[in-house]
């Protein structure tokens, strides 16, 4: 990808608040300053604290590292944008001056955020882009306009009526134009002097009765042009001298400055620290074409992926946050944006570009000589055909999990590969000896003891815990990898292995622990009804090692809840699939119980999985908090979904099928095709960005 990418987006955590980027829940943007509130990910600690071992310099070591690899993936035309507060501004100011070069510097742009609450001493309103071309000499502009104010704030006070008449606006009309009749045309007054010296523009000017030298200064044009800008009507006199009349729909649209006192902060906000799709959007526009790749290494909620799709730009995000994922995924995926007519209408080949706006420049030059006026073009406005809309294009969702990436710095000083697994294995055993499995219920934990090491690739370890009887239990564990999933594999050969051992020495429950499973495996490979085998999601806090301030260890494993998933035939030719809650194990009462179904933020389903590659083909959305759940379960909210349909037909213009709309917002799909031997996946997303599929085969 060297030299692919023409736009950087990266909006790091500003270094600041140690709770100022957390998100734990997908409906719930409730972040506070503790580690209680702290994500679990360990990736995120990494990268985004500022109580780093090194404190400031570890945040902009770990910023360095991203500008570097910035600076690679830039094609020579590209540019790097980097938003920042100004509490670290001036020190990212300088990191961005040693990677890009000084020379590369392009500009600083200071843009309005939403007023900040409970804010002490000169409450702060804006933050910063710090914008760096890879080449400045070779840099991609696209100069971008906005409408000219007109009355107050704004040079335009003075008015043309109808008749010809022209005046000075009173002060009524300045603080309100449309009090001026209709057609009225309003103007500011510029001066016809040059800056510099030209002697076919030194000569004297009559102008009604007077004559007007010019002295030591050229006139903008030579007396031909003069007496052209008389004969128009573009000539008025002011005191001791003659001005030019600029009327404001000559261009009624001024250059955007290194100021954006428009922006506001986000609205629609679904992630903590979500950026303004307009700050965003203006950063793409100036420096990208349609079909040019786009690259945000800080996902968060998306907006830098959102605005790109919206505006025909290839994208890449990139996050190690299962939340913001999540909600950068959710967010594309129920986007809807106006359809831009392409230039290309015939080929329909995107890099082209979209028909634009233009707007007709008149300056003194065009009017003096009587030149056809330039065009600008409005790379923001382009045409909209309102007949059609568009969706987000296909995306795919990748993960490098499967690789532990080290800092080159620390190759030297690391642990060999057999001490690392050691002390990881060490401190898997501590954390199930103190805080044990949990499966999301308060009292519903299993607290072990005598745990140790089992000489077996696929069984590791075997320990004992107390049922709700008193009685003493045995229990075998698979220990996935450190980096990746559990895989299929691992999980026969662990039920196969287990099968034998119990038979000799008792045990009745094995549990698989992991990071993260793959999804191909299905309930048939370790349900067998003999005895319990529960996949236990070890959480990444065993990873932070050192990175909290507390240990977080009350919740390293959590029972993953295995969604309840039936499959319904309707005919021999149809189906649907129905979500029934999670199941979830408790070791105590050596029971299965149902989670309630209103922590499942949303579901996926693939009706042709091929077992490699989830290719979502629907999406159904039905979390909320509990309240709204039982709401939406009674069917006393169906007036809003009824509104929201309503809605909805009125901005894609068409009808909706009322069956496929119903299946939106539940936990029943729309019928599907029955076909003997194919796969249909689900996977089932949590409101802590959990996920866990299962994959049913039609027989």
């Amino acid at each position: 990808m060297a030299g692919k990418v023409q736009c950087i987006y990266i909006d790091p955590p500003y270094g600041i608040k140690y709770a100022s980027n957390w998100q734990m829940k997908l409906n719930s943007r409730d972040v506070k300053d503790n580690d209680q509130n702290v994500s679990g990910e360990p990736e995120m600690i990494k990268a985004f604290r500022d109580t780093w071992e090194l404190g400031i310099h570890s945040y902009l070591s770990y910023l360095r590292d991203r500008l570097v690899l910035s600076r690679e993936l830039l094609n020579q035309s590209g540019s790097c944008f980097v938003q920042i507060s100004d509490e670290n501004l001036h020190l990212v100011r300088n990191l961005m001056d040693e990677v890009f070069g000084s020379e590369n510097f392009f500009a600083l742009i200071t843009f309005k955020k939403t007023s900040p609450l409970g804010s002490t001493g000169l409450a702060g309103v804006s933050d910063y882009i710090i914008w760096y071309a890879k080449d400045k000499e070779s840099i991609k502009y696209r100069p971008l306009y906005a409408k000219k104010a007109i009355g107050k704030d704004s040079a335009y006070r003075h008015v043309e009526l109808p008749d010809g008449t022209r005046r000075p606006m009173t002060s009524e009309e300045v603080l309100n134009p449309s009090l001026l009749p209709e057609g009225s045309k309003m103007y500011s007054l510029g001066t016809l002097f040059s800056a510099g010296y030209t002697p076919s523009c030194m000569y004297d000017v009559e102008f009604e009765g007077k004559t007007y030298k010019s002295e030591k200064k050229s006139w903008v044009t030579n007396k031909q042009g003069m007496e052209r800008l008389i004969a128009m009507r573009r000539v008025q006199a002011q005191k001791t001298n003659i001005r030019f009349v600029r009327f404001h729909d000559d261009f009624p649209y001024q250059d955007i400055n290194n100021l954006w006192d428009d922006t506001s902060g986000a609205t629609d906000i679904e992630y903590v620290v979500q950026t303004s799709t307009k700050v965003i959007q203006r950063c793409i526009l100036m420096t990208t074409d349609p079909g040019d790749l786009v690259l945000d290494p800080t996902c968060g909620g998306g907006t830098t992926a959102y605005v790109a799709e919206q505006w025909g730009r290839r994208w890449i995000t990139i996050d190690t946050s299962r939340i913001a994922l999540n909600i950068a995924k959710k967010r594309l995926s129920t986007a809807i944006y106006p359809y831009y007519e392409l230039f290309d209408k015939e080929g329909g080949n995107i890099r082209h570009g979209f028909v634009y706006k233009k707007a007709p420049h008149i300056t003194i030059k065009t009017v003096a000589q009587n030149e056809h006026p330039e065009e600008e073009i409005l790379y923001d406005q382009p045409e909209e055909n309102r007949k059609k809309i568009r969706v987000s294009g296909p995306f795919t969702v990748e993960t490098l999990q499967s690789f532990n990436v080290t800092n080159p710095d620390e190759v030297e000083h690391s642990l060999d590969e057999a001490e690392e697994n050691r002390l990881f294995q060490e401190r898997i055993f501590g954390h199930l000896q103190t805080s044990g499995i949990r499966n999301g219920a308060k009292r519903e934990q299993a607290i072990f003891h005598g745990v140790e090491a089992v000489s077996d690739p696929f069984l590791n370890a075997k320990g004992y815990y107390n049922d709700a009887e008193g009685r003493e239990r045995l229990v075998y564990f698979h220990i996935g990898p450190k980096f990746g999933s559990v895989s299929k594999r691992a999980v026969n050969e662990a039920v196969r292995t287990f099968r034998d051992t119990r038979l000799q020495e008792g045990a009745s429950w094995l549990v698989l622990l992991g990071f993260s499973f793959q999804d191909s495996i299905e309930d048939k490979d370790y349900n067998l009804g003999q005895f319990t085998v529960s996949k236990v999601r070890m959480h990444d806090d065993l990873m932070q090692d050192g990175l909290l301030k507390k240990d977080k260890g009350a919740g390293s494993f959590i029972t993953i809840g295995e969604p309840d998933i039936a499959l319904v035939v309707d005919s021999p030719d149809t189906c649907h699939v129905e979500i029934r809650g999670l199941d979830i194990y408790d070791p105590i009462k050596d029971d299965v119980k149902a989670r309630s179904v209103e922590d499942i933020a949303y579901w996926e389903i693939d009706d042709d999985y091929d077992g490699r590659q989830f290719i979502v083909k629907s999406f159904h959305f039905c979390g909320g908090d509990k309240k709204e759940f039982d709401e939406w379960k009674k069917g006393l909210s169906s007036v809003a979904k009824l509104t929201t349909k309503k809605n909805a037909e009125h901005t894609l213009r068409l009808e909706l099928d009322e069956d496929v709309w119903d299946t939106l917002y539940g936990f029943e799909s729309e019928p599907l095709q029955y076909r003997s031997g194919h796969k249909i996946a689900v996977r089932v997303i949590s409101q802590f960005g959990e996920e866990s599929s299962k994959v049913i085969v039609l027989k």
